[in-house]
């Protein structure tokens, strides 16, 4: 199966008047179409600014990114971003911020077809009766519903989502992150998620890329997360495989985050693997 995304030696320097500070070096990652992948790590090490030079925000150093065999440059409507906070257009309603994106990626469709995109997604993110509010009159959970419905009216490659929780409370954290896998099963949009949130990523992820601290930060580890699909949060946290999983992930941020993978494994020295009982397998890379 060919790579769908492909980052190949993603590096970001920024010049300072100390000299140049390197905040993400070589990162290295090969991306399935249809997979679900979180970045993991310490607050600083890079996570974001990976996702920000996918999402075109912010430019590359060095190395280069391909996304359905088309090296990116510069920002696009084939990805869709979700950011910690929503950023609404506050005179607009929550229908017409969503509308805004629409008209300009279905520009040839009709009047009539366009509105029934934006009905749709605003409806199964729970909005249906508060589709015509306007941002103040929303709460934050209600405000990040309308950024999650904005990003898959777009129906983009890829989509993006840089902590797009981080700012909710545990239930509605919970309620938004049931919404986000629903939608995602649906339309099987390859994506990439920043979180901090252990728990989060095991619920979500097909695959948790670990990231080693920076300056210099890069891959540390990829964990596989074999849950079935669809999943429910009760059945995820009853596996038998969860709180090993867990464990090992929280292991990686308290220990090896710190620690710097080698640059290179001996051909003669095969990589540890940990396989838990449903054949899970933890890979350092």
């Amino acid at each position: 199966m060919s790579n769908y995304v492909e980052l190949s030696n993603l590096t970001k320097i920024y010049p300072t008047p100390k000299g140049d500070a390197v905040i993400v070096k070589d990162f290295n990652l090969n991306i399935q179409q249809g997979e679900f992948i979180t970045l993991i790590g310490h607050s600083g090490c890079g996570k974001s600014t990976v996702l920000s030079m996918l999402a075109g925000l912010s430019e590359i150093s060095d190395g280069g990114i391909i996304l359905a065999s088309k090296e990116l440059s510069g920002a696009g409507p084939d990805r869709g971003v979700v950011f910690q906070s929503p950023s609404l257009l506050p005179w607009m309603t929550a229908y017409e911020n969503v509308m805004l994106g629409v008209e300009q990626v279905f520009f040839t469709a009709s009047k009539q077809e366009r509105a029934e995109i934006v009905e749709y997604y605003l409806t199964v993110v729970g909005l249906a009766d508060s589709m015509h509010k306007k941002p103040a009159e929303l709460s934050q959970g209600m405000r990040q519903r309308v950024g999650i419905a904005r990003a898959f009216a777009l129906k983009p490659k890829m989509l993006l989502l840089d902590e797009p929780f981080g700012m909710l409370d545990s239930l509605t954290r919970y309620e938004l992150q049931q919404v986000l896998i629903e939608l995602w099963r649906k339309n099987k949009i390859t994506a990439l998620m920043v979180t901090h949130d252990v728990d989060e990523a095991l619920f979500l992820s097909d695959r948790i890329v670990c990231m080693t601290d920076g300056p210099a930060a890069e891959v540390g580890e990829i964990m596989k997360v074999n849950f079935p699909r669809p999943r429910e949060r009760k059945a995820v946290m009853e596996h038998p495989d969860y709180y090993k999983l867990r464990e090992h992930l929280i292991e990686f941020l308290e220990v090896r985050a710190h620690r710097k993978p080698p640059t290179a494994t001996p051909p003669s020295a095969p990589l540890k693997q940990i396989v838990p009982s449903n054949n899970n397998v933890l890979n350092p890379v």
